[in-house]
């Protein structure tokens, strides 16, 4: 017997209303963004009238989340950065000098003295001054390095090191540079997101591609510059102590020194010993401030075991310079006056406000591992992304109405209940993708373009299967349960595999494809639910108020 169980019933539309009630603020998108925008200020702290009353227009007991528009649609800033990783490795050897120094130290009456010579960034070269302690020297050096997990499972440590009479060459094993390339994109990549949330902008595209490339996109910036300043600057903070000022460009600074700049004056160089004594790594918190002159200014404060190490250091130094060494260049080198326990300061030079902002984002974000290269840049305007939209609404539009038509000429009053069921699919569509804060791109409306047509597909079965049905069933209520249940298993398989597709692209593609696959994703979902439960139950209320003797299908 045709009919649906009251509970279902009830469930079956209470869903309808609560999915149209998610969507329901994309219809007010400039109200509700102004909204959003203002309530993620106040949450900070900060309020003032023109923020309570942006805040104020929508209710808050209401959904207030929105599809987000992507760049094709909002416009932006689009750039696709490649990773030097090459730096990260020169890191690590430099790094790695002083426990060879140590380690080498402590044996020389093997060893001899132990030196160390130029190289290029990617070795280390040591000498010793006894030629027998050759083998000993390669074994030490050997000790030092640490197991590392290689792609194919054998063992392997971090290092290599070959010997030459008296020369030892350090490099990183091949494994220690996978696993250390794929370390720096995953910190680079956590890196960039939070810069770029640090500045509040709405639902980046932070995505890595290939093996040493990243693409960032970023809807609603105007322009690509304010994300190259952004990202341009990796940000390496250091204490460095200062052995020395020059005015010689090309003044040779020694062994495991370097000669840097000054922000100040580019003709003045300082010499400063290549390892710090504390990094920006070690910061814990960095704001705008003022100096006691009223210029614009950083504030910064160490961890407890950064500050610890710089409080002993100033300590030991009272009267010698050090330097605040900002991305190879001296931001200041002032004097020790006394001792500094408290692991805090503050940075000073010619900061504009928003400079001094900015750097303060840049460091409460955490130094880039490596300098970033910029391969492409554009910037899409906004205006190009409303055509956009309006070209997407009237492609649905005629879409939906060349569907509503084809379904009232050929289905009659089912095609009408088919009709309403379709208005509902799109709705749901919007309620999900505003749930869970998908973003919305021009092959994503291609996907809701696609599922309109895709919707009624599954309500085309099933009348089709009633009207065959009405030839030899008794009754047109006979008929209708079982076009129902005789289609059921011919829209799963058709919508079942369309669906595996759809993750299939979502899980293999990226940018416009992942867009396409989730809302193709979520029509299928909701077309099913809509031509199965909610197209079913419109011509279940209506037969059962009309008990009608025959139908036209």
């Amino acid at each position: 017997m045709l009919n649906i169980s009251f509970p279902k019933l009830v469930m079956i539309w209470l869903t309808v209303i609560v999915g149209l009630i998610f969507a329901m603020p994309n219809a007010f998108y400039p109200r509700v963004e102004a909204h959003n925008d203002a309530m993620a200020v106040i949450e900070t702290g900060q309020t003032n009238a023109e923020l309570q009353a942006d805040a104020a227009l929508w209710p808050e007991f209401l959904p207030s989340g929105l599809v987000n528009l992507g760049l094709d649609l909002r416009g932006g800033a689009h750039l696709l950065v490649e990773v030097q990783v090459e730096d990260v490795h020169a890191s690590f050897l430099e790094g790695f000098w002083p426990a060879v120094r140590d380690a080498l130290a402590a044996q020389r009456d093997t060893v001899g003295f132990v030196t160390r010579e130029d190289s290029p960034a990617t070795e280390l070269r040591v000498r010793i001054s006894e030629a027998d302690g050759g083998d000993a020297a390669f074994r030490i050096v050997r000790g030092l390095g640490t197991p590392v997990s290689s792609i194919t499972g054998a063992a392997t440590t971090n290092i290599d090191v070959a010997l030459d009479g008296t020369l030892l060459t350090i490099t990183l094993s091949e494994a220690e540079k996978a696993a250390m390339n794929e370390r720096t994109m995953m910190q680079t990549l956590e890196i960039i997101r939070r810069r770029i949330d640090e500045v509040g902008t709405r639902e980046p595209a932070i995505q890595r591609q290939g093996a040493d490339r990243v693409l960032v996109q970023v809807p609603g910036l105007g322009s690509a510059n304010e994300i190259i300043a952004l990202l341009g600057t990796t940000a390496q903070l250091t204490f460095n102590p200062v052995l020395g000022r020059t005015a010689d460009a090309d003044a040779s600074p020694g062994t495991g020194n370097l000669l840097l700049p000054t922000v100040e004056d580019p003709n003045s160089f300082v010499i400063v010993e290549r390892r710090p004594v504390v990094t920006g790594e070690d910061l814990e918190n960095a704001q705008l401030d003022f100096d006691q002159n009223g210029r614009p200014a950083v504030a910064f404060r160490f961890n407890t075991a950064a500050a610890r190490a710089f409080g002993d250091y100033t300590l030991e130094n009272i009267g010698s310079p050090f330097a605040i060494v900002l991305d190879n260049e001296v931001i200041s080198a002032p004097t020790i006056q006394s001792h500094i326990p408290g692991g805090s300061g503050i940075i000073t030079g010619n900061f504009t406000v928003d400079e001094a902002t900015n750097l303060a984002v840049l460091l409460r974000a955490g130094a880039l591992p490596a300098e970033l290269s910029f391969l492409e840049e554009r910037t899409v305007d906004a205006e190009l992304g409303a055509d956009s939209i309006a070209a997407g609404q009237i492609a649905c539009i005629v879409a939906g109405l060349a569907i509503l038509v084809y379904m009232v000429l050929s289905y009659g009053l089912f095609g009408v209940f088919a009709n309403i069921a379709l208005v509902l699919n799109v709705g749901l569509i919007f309620g999900l993708l505003s749930i869970v804060g998908a973003t919305l791109t021009l092959p994503g409306i291609a996907g809701i373009v696609l599922t309109i047509g895709m919707a009624v597909d599954a309500n085309v079965i099933v009348f089709e299967r009633i009207r065959e049905e009405l030839k030899t069933a008794k009754g047109p209520a006979r008929a209708i349960e079982l076009g129902y249940e005789k289609a059921l298993s011919s829209i799963l398989d058709a919508n079942i595999t369309t669906f595996i597709t759809a993750v299939i692209l979502f899980t293999m593609g990226s940018g416009p494809v992942s867009g396409f696959a989730v809302t193709l994703g979520f029509g299928i979902i909701t077309s099913v639910f809509t031509a199965i439960f909610v197209t079913r139950s419109l011509i279940v209320l209506w037969f059962s108020r009309t008990r009608p003797k025959t139908i036209e299908v």
